[in-house]
C-alpha cells in the first residue's frame, strides 16, 4: 500500500509539502539574504584573510582586555537575565489571574515598551541617570546625597536600563505559560490540604517551567548582542561584545577580527542553547503553552 505524502495543515485546509515549502519561500530567502549570507563572509574573512589561520580566534583569548569584554558582556547578560526572571515572574502571575479591564491595562503596561524605540527608552534612562538628572533631584532632594551621584557609564546602570528594555521578552513567556496552567490543578491541590506555598512549589513552579525557561534562554541570548543600551549608558568604560565588533569594524576596519568575535560569539550561544535544551528538554513541552 503507498503511503500519502505529509501534509501541513492551516485553518481547515491541507497543504503539500511542496505548497507549504513555497509558502515558506519568502521567509527563508530573507533569512538567506539578511542573515546567513553575511554572516557567511564575515566568518569566511575571519579565516581566510588573506589566508587559512586562526591567528584572529587566537588574538580574541591571547589578550586580557578582549577577555574582560567577554567576560562583562556574559556577567551583565547574566545579571540582566535574573532580574528580569525575578521582576516578570510575579506580573505574569498576576497576569494570569485577572481577567477583563485590569488584564489589558497590565498588558498594555508590558506591549507599550515594545511600541516605542530601543534609542528613546535609552535616551529616557540617560535623562533619568545623568548627573543633573531626575534621579540625582530626588536623592538630593530627600538630603540622601549631598552631591551629584555618579549613575551613568557604570555597570548596575546598564543592567538596569538593559533590564528595562528586554523586560517584555520574560513577561510574555511566562504569563502565557502561567495562563495555560489549569485552575483545577490549584484547587485539587488546595483541597488535598496543600498551602499556598506548596502550591507554588509543586504545581504552579513546574508547569510554569517551560515559560521560565523559554524567557531566560530569549532575554539572556539578546543580552549578549545588545548594542544600542550598552554602548549608550555604559559608554567605553562598560564595552560589551556588540559594541567592540562594531568599533572593530566601523573604526578600525578591522572585517577579519571583528569576524572572529563574531564567530566566538556564535560558537558559545550554540553551546549553550544545546546545553540548555538538554538539561531542560524543551521540545517535552512543545505544544503545551
Amino acid at each position: 500500500m503507498s503511503r500519502r505524502p505529509s501534509t501541513f495543515m492551516l485553518g481547515g485546509r491541507t497543504y503539500s509539502p511542496a505548497a507549504s515549502l513555497l509558502l515558506a519561500l519568502p521567509f527563508l530567502a530573507m533569512i538567506v539574504l539578511a542573515f546567513l549570507l553575511p554572516l557567511g563572509m564575515l566568518l569566511h574573512e575571519s579565516l581566510f584573510v588573506p589566508s587559512f589561520n586562526l591567528a584572529n580566534y587566537e588574538k580574541v583569548f591571547d589578550q586580557a582586555v578582549y577577555l574582560r569584554v567577554m567576560g562583562r558582556t556574559l556577567r551583565i547578560s547574566a545579571f540582566v537575565t535574573i532580574i528580569t526572571l525575578l521582576l516578570a515572574y510575579p506580573l505574569a502571575a498576576l497576569m494570569a489571574r485577572t481577567r477583563g479591564l485590569l488584564l489589558a491595562i497590565l498588558l498594555l503596561a508590558v506591549l507599550l515598551p515594545l511600541w516605542t524605540s530601543v534609542l528613546v527608552r535609552t535616551y529616557a534612562w540617560l535623562v533619568l541617570l545623568q548627573r543633573n538628572g531626575v534621579l540625582n533631584d530626588i536623592l538630593f532632594g530627600l538630603h540622601i546625597i549631598s552631591a551629584p551621584t555618579q549613575f551613568l557609564r557604570t555597570e548596575g546602570a546598564v543592567v538596569l536600563a538593559m533590564s528595562h528594555v528586554l523586560l517584555p521578552f520574560m513577561v510574555l513567556p511566562l504569563y502565557a505559560a502561567l495562563r495555560a496552567i489549569p485552575n483545577d490543578y490549584v484547587r485539587a491541590a488546595q483541597v488535598l490540604g496543600a498551602g499556598s506555598l506548596s502550591v507554588f512549589r509543586h504545581v504552579v513552579l513546574p508547569l510554569s517551567l517551560p515559560g521560565t525557561s523559554s524567557g531566560c534562554l530569549m532575554v539572556f541570548l539578546l543580552a549578549i548582542g545588545f548594542f544600542v543600551t550598552p554602548a549608550l549608558i555604559g559608554g567605553p568604560q562598560q564595552m560589551m561584545l556588540a559594541t567592540l565588533v562594531q568599533q572593530q569594524v566601523t573604526e578600525l576596519l578591522n572585517w577579519p577580527f571583528a569576524g572572529a568575535l563574531v564567530g566566538v560569539l556564535l560558537l558559545f550561544v550554540l553551546i549553550l542553547v544545546i546545553a540548555f535544551n538538554r538539561v531542560v528538554r524543551l521540545d517535552r513541552f512543545v505544544g503545551q503553552v
